[in-house]
Formats: C-alpha cells, sequence, structure tokens
C-alpha cells in the first residue's frame, strides 16, 4: 500500500505544513506544481527531499487559484485547461531532473480532482495535457471517476486513492469541505478507518454505508493540523496491520 500526502503547498514566506516530517512518513509525495500552492524555491525543496528519502514525486496538478488554494471550482475553457496541466507537468518535472529526480505520477488538487469525478469535459482536457506530455504517465485519482475512464482509455495506468482523513458519501465521493465534519480529525478513527481501507478496500460512510474502495494509494493531507502526528500514527497502524508501505509507481 502507497501512503501519500499534498506536499510542496508553501509560498513565499507563507508556510503550509510541516513537510520536512511529513516526507520522513510518506512513500508517494503529491508536489504543488505553483498554480494552486507552491513555488519554484519549493518545488526544488520537495524534490530535493523526496530524492534524498526515496519518496516518489507525483505533480500535484490544480487550477490556476492560488487565492483560493485550488479549492474553487473553475469553468475553465479545454485549451485553458489542456495548457495551464501542460505547464504545470513541465515546471515540476524540470526541477525534479535538476536534482536527480522525476515525476512518476499524475494527481489533481482539490476543485480540479472533485470537479473529474463527473465532469467529463475538463476530465477530455486533463487527460489530453497528460497524454502529450508522457503517455504512460501514471494517474492517481477517485474510484469510478471520469478522469480514471477516461485516462484507461487512453492508455495510462490508472491507480485508485481512498482518504484516511476525509469523510465519504454513499455514493463513494468525498464530504464536501463546506460541510461540516468533512475532515476528520481525531487521530485513533482515521487510523483505523486506513486500516480497514487497506485491509478490506471499504469505508463507511456518514449515512452508515459501506463502500467498496480498494485503493492503491491512501492519502492523509498534509495541511490539516496534527497531520504529523495522523500521518506516523497511520503508518505504524498499517506496518502492525502487516500492510507493506511501497509507492504505487
Amino acid at each position: 500500500m502507497d501512503l501519500n500526502a499534498d506536499l510542496g503547498e508553501s509560498f513565499g514566506s507563507w508556510k503550509m505544513g510541516d513537510d520536512a516530517a511529513m516526507f520522513q512518513l510518506v512513500t508517494s509525495a503529491n508536489v504543488a506544481c505553483g498554480f494552486h500552492a507552491g513555488d519554484p524555491i519549493t518545488m526544488l525543496d520537495s524534490c530535493r527531499a523526496a530524492y534524498e528519502l526515496d519518496v516518489t514525486v507525483g505533480a500535484h496538478v490544480g487550477y490556476r487559484d492560488l487565492a483560493g488554494f485550488g479549492r474553487r471550482s473553475l469553468d475553465a475553457s479545454f485549451d485553458e485547461l489542456f495548457g495551464d496541466v501542460l505547464y504545470q507537468l513541465g515546471a515540476l518535472d524540470g526541477v525534479a531532473h535538476a536534482v536527480g529526480a522525476s515525476v512518476d505520477y499524475v494527481k489533481p488538487h482539490g476543485a480540479l480532482y472533485n470537479r473529474l469525478v463527473h465532469d467529463a469535459g475538463q476530465a477530455e482536457a486533463v487527460v489530453a495535457a497528460v497524454s502529450a506530455y508522457d503517455p504512460g504517465l501514471p494517474i492517481l485519482g477517485l474510484p469510478g471517476s471520469e478522469l480514471l475512464k477516461q485516462a484507461r482509455e487512453a492508455g495510462h495506468p490508472v491507480f485508485v486513492e481512498a482518504f484516511a482523513d476525509r469523510a465519504y458519501q454513499a455514493d463513494g465521493t468525498l464530504v464536501p469541505r463546506s460541510q461540516e465534519g468533512a475532515v476528520l480529525h481525531d487521530v485513533d478513527a482515521v487510523v483505523e478507518r486506513a486500516v480497514r481501507m487497506a485491509t478490506k478496500g471499504e469505508v463507511v460512510a456518514v449515512d452508515g454505508t459501506v463502500v467498496q474502495v480498494r485503493p492503491d494509494s491512501l492519502c492523509i493531507h498534509g495541511d490539516t493540523p496534527g497531520a504529523v502526528e495522523m500521518a506516523a500514527g497511520v503508518r505504524a497502524g498499517l506496518v502492525a496491520a502487516g500492510v507493506e508501505l511501497e509507492s504505487f509507481a
């Protein structure tokens, strides 16, 4: 099982999360590419840390929305989204290569990630951009999403993600962050969910429905309070349950 986190999200003098500690705990890092968060120095530091700690780097592409942290859905045209994703991939991959690392998968961020569950047009633009850059690049996303459907049809390796620290709806989508209880903060509860996801491939939704997720990768958000403690607990819980941790990519 892969354990991933959204990292490299600081910008200038504004710091987000404890990346130094999180890089010690994950097997894959979704690194911001400068559009929803991150900047060239942060990308450089992130790629160096990943290379030194043998953590796989993924391009965490998002809407061009620094002010909203990429959590506002945008009605971008095909060409806008195609160009934006291509730009982000090239930027992070260039930085990664300069320090001996590489971008080994793509995971959309925030509002774009959620929109690509159902929006076929935006999914088409994202998949087309990734294909134009590297037709063999793996794509990580939510099971049953339009993104993974189109990526699979385009010949990309696809991998399924589940969120140990997010609440789920009965249809397998995430509870919107605008709703209370969307993000989980109880470490023991998150660890229990992560182990259940990894060993049984399921999660209990907010209405009590048992949802099949069967993930290849589990995400812990690096920007939530107590993220390091939570990631350490999840990692320890998975190891104790006999789950081998390794990057899917």
